[in-house]
């Protein structure tokens, strides 16, 4: 679970709503229904045309990305590949086809499986990162999805308040009426900034950086599978995957050994 996407999401709306009730105001009336309809079946409605049904269909496993953080142990994967080196330098290439078998990661496993089977250094390195570009290409798209939330949103609360007071500006005849109906219509603004900017954009970048994370360790496993292919020692190897860790895990490496 993805502490930072919960705890910012709760502390996003106790200090929204903390900040209105301290004002003097009552939650009640922040509920209209038909305020919710008009912002949040227009924006939903723009962004299933925006984008091929099969990615709102998609909604709930894209949002599992945001929620849901898989662990990703860069110095496992180091010393996997080390340990893949001295096996495939000692007893060769062929060893690996056992070892690969305990792997969960399918792209590893695939990248590793092309080396054992003789596949030319460079058509490896192709079918690997064009992989690594759809992959990035399909997080970018849903990443999109909630940007294009994120900019109908808005917009959809100013046609809801506009609407609003075609309604009030139409039924002057009774001037107590009107603060009251007012504030009702500025309703819809409200449900489309605070929901843009509270939930659809940040998690589009939440989105984003997992995607930027999920990258990272390919990038780090097809250099790994060719360090391998090319006879590379393990302190090589080891020294190379470092390279893609932050000065500060590098670091606590160096310490722990």
């Amino acid at each position: 679970m993805d502490i930072a996407t919960i705890f910012g999401l709760i502390l996003c709306f106790a200090g929204f709503l903390g900040g209105f009730i301290m004002e003097g105001g009552h939650l009640t009336q922040l509920v209209q229904l038909s305020a919710g309809t008009i912002v949040f079946g227009g924006t939903i409605g723009a962004a299933v045309t925006s984008s091929p049904f099969s990615h709102t269909l998609g909604l709930p496993g894209i949002l599992k990305n945001a929620f849901l953080r898989p662990k990703r142990d860069l110095q496992e994967t180091i010393s996997l590949f080390s340990h893949f080196a001295e096996r495939a330098r000692r007893d060769g290439l062929l060893v690996l086809e056992e070892d690969i078998k305990e792997v969960e990661n399918q792209f590893m496993k695939n990248g590793v499986q092309l080396v054992i089977d003789g596949t030319d250094t460079d058509l490896v390195k192709d079918i690997l990162q064009t992989e690594v570009a759809f992959i990035e290409e399909r997080h970018h798209a849903c990443a999109r999805y909630f940007e294009n939330l994120g900019g109908f949103a808005p917009t959809f609360g100013i046609i809801g308040t506009v609407m609003g007071l075609v309604h009030v500006l139409g039924n002057l005849s009774d001037p107590g009426s009107l603060g009251p109906a007012i504030a009702a219509a500025f309703i819809a603004t409200l449900y489309g900034v605070v929901s843009a900017n509270a939930v659809f954009l940040p998690i589009a970048n939440k989105l984003k950086v997992a995607n930027s994370e999920e990258v990272l360790v390919m990038e780090m496993t097809i250099e790994g599978i060719l360090s391998i292919q090319a006879g590379d020692n393990p302190r090589i190897v080891k020294e190379k995957l470092n390279a893609f860790l932050a000065p500060t895990m590098r670091a606590k490496e160096e310490e722990a050994e």
